[in-house]
């Protein structure tokens, strides 16, 4: 096991490390006082003061003596103290993919545990989000997605809001700069390595590129108190690149949302009448129609007896693929959200997922909860969520007609196809989204408290 410190810049100090001094001499930790804002700030040669001008009690931040935390060692997880986060995404709604849903639900925590937060993103549908400021930046398009540019004033948004950390989430131009803006202000940071650039430069004919991509995915995370990575794989790519502090924190998923139970739905029947009106088995998909996702390679699933195909997202293939599947039993119907998309899972008998960028694979773990057998490349994220042969299969993308042939497995063998539905949602019944967030803001605690070590398995 290892152990690495974050950087921590002189002028800002641990909440955990304070105490305050009453009038009377005595040292407490009460965290109603914590909580008063009204205070007066001043700098003395080792330590800063503030104090409440309500009660008289003085907070005392150590600088160059460890002398307060010798005096007042209570942890910050006896207190019941609010947080106060910055979020900064490379992406938002009304954009679907994994780093916003990631973020919805971690802003849905926040909100549920009493924190403050602001929200700073290249888009949103209004100016706050469930009661949180939004700050739109600038942003151009590329091949149909947002790209977020950097803020001309996101030192004095952090100076106003004074955030105990900042949470950047597949950090890239804006994310970079809200790191670095916050490691020159002492601001403890949380980088949640998401999207696989390097990969992604492939996909989108810039080859040239890939190995540029992977030292600004280096120098960017380098900027972070703490990396999150969402599998024990790519928080060794991370490592191995020579990214330090680095932990692995999974994804949760919504598991009343997505649950077998919706198969017996009158919507559920209704949507497999209209997909499957021979009641052929219905083979799924749910992301983003784009190169990277590699929705294409259906075309190896042509063919097969007694199956119809669901399509489900939106995006800047979705006209090319409508064409290439033109004929066949393939039915799109566009980006579905809440009980539409819990429905569309429920409506299918197995998932495919093609994509070999996958950083995790959100959607996969959905079809998991909806009791649905995987198949997808051993490559990436899913290999992290898939167990072969247990909850489906994980197969070679490189050799012809893998996915057909795990998938003509499944589809032959029905008492296979129960006994893998039944392990999906166990597979995936410890990993709800509270669960899941807690273990973050466990990180953000850490952070926010004193002396921060970072065990690393």
């Amino acid at each position: 096991m290892n152990t690495d410190t974050p950087h921590r810049s002189h002028g800002v100090f641990p909440l955990s490390a304070l105490y305050l001094v009453t009038p009377e001499g005595n040292c407490t930790c009460d965290p109603e006082l914590l909580h008063t804002r009204e205070t007066s700030i001043w700098q003395s040669s080792s330590r800063i003061r503030t104090t409440n001008t309500q009660c008289g009690a003085t907070r005392v931040f150590p600088d160059t003596t460890r002398l307060v935390k010798e005096r007042c060692t209570r942890s910050f997880y006896r207190f019941r103290v609010k947080l106060r986060v910055a979020v900064v995404t490379e992406s938002f709604l009304p954009q679907t993919n994994g780093v916003t849903n990631s973020v919805v639900q971690i802003l849905e925590s926040l909100k549920a545990e009493g924190h403050k937060a602001i929200l700073i993103a290249p888009t949103a549908p209004e100016d706050e989000f469930l009661g949180f400021p939004v700050i739109r930046t600038t942003r151009f398009i590329f091949r149909s997605f947002p790209v977020a540019l950097p803020l001309l004033n996101m030192t004095s948004i952090l100076r106003t809001f004074r955030p105990d950390v900042v949470h950047v989430a597949s950090p890239f131009l804006l994310g970079r700069q809200a790191l670095a803006v916050s490691r020159r202000l002492g601001i403890p940071t949380v980088a949640v390595f998401q999207t696989d650039i390097a990969g992604y430069t492939g996909r989108y004919g810039l080859a040239a590129l890939k190995a540029a991509s992977h030292q600004t995915v280096r120098n960017i995370h380098r900027l972070a108190d703490v990396n999150l990575a969402p599998t024990q794989e790519t928080a060794r790519y991370l490592k191995d690149m020579g990214v330090t502090r680095v932990a692995v924190w999974g994804r949760g998923v919504d598991l009343n949302g997505f649950h077998p139970r919706h198969r017996t739905r009158e919507a559920t029947h209704a949507w497999r009448d209209a997909i499957a009106p021979d009641h052929q088995l219905v083979i799924g998909f749910v992301g983003r129609l784009a190169p990277e996702k590699q929705v294409d390679r259906f075309v190896e699933l042509l063919g097969l007896k007694n199956v119809s195909f669901l399509i489900v997202g939106d995006g800047p293939e979705r006209a090319r693929l409508e064409k290439l599947f033109a004929g066949h039993p393939v039915t799109f119907t566009g980006a579905l959200h809440g009980d539409d998309l819990a429905t569309a899972y429920a409506a299918m008998d197995v998932f495919v997922h093609c994509g070999e960028e996958e950083t995790f694979g959100q959607t996969i773990q959905e079809a998991l909860a909806s009791g649905l057998p995987v198949v997808a490349p051993a490559i990436g994220g899913p290999a992290s969520i898939i167990e072969n042969g247990v909850n489906g299969f994980l197969v070679n993308p490189r050799k012809d007609d893998a996915y057909r042939k795990a998938v003509k497995e499944i589809i032959k063998d029905a008492d296979l196809r129960h006994e893998m539905r039944l392990n999906a949602r166990k597979s995936v019944e410890t990993k709800s989204w509270a669960a899941t967030n807690d273990k973050l803001f466990t990180h953000y605690k850490n952070l926010a408290g004193s002396d921060y070590s970072l065990s690393v398995s």
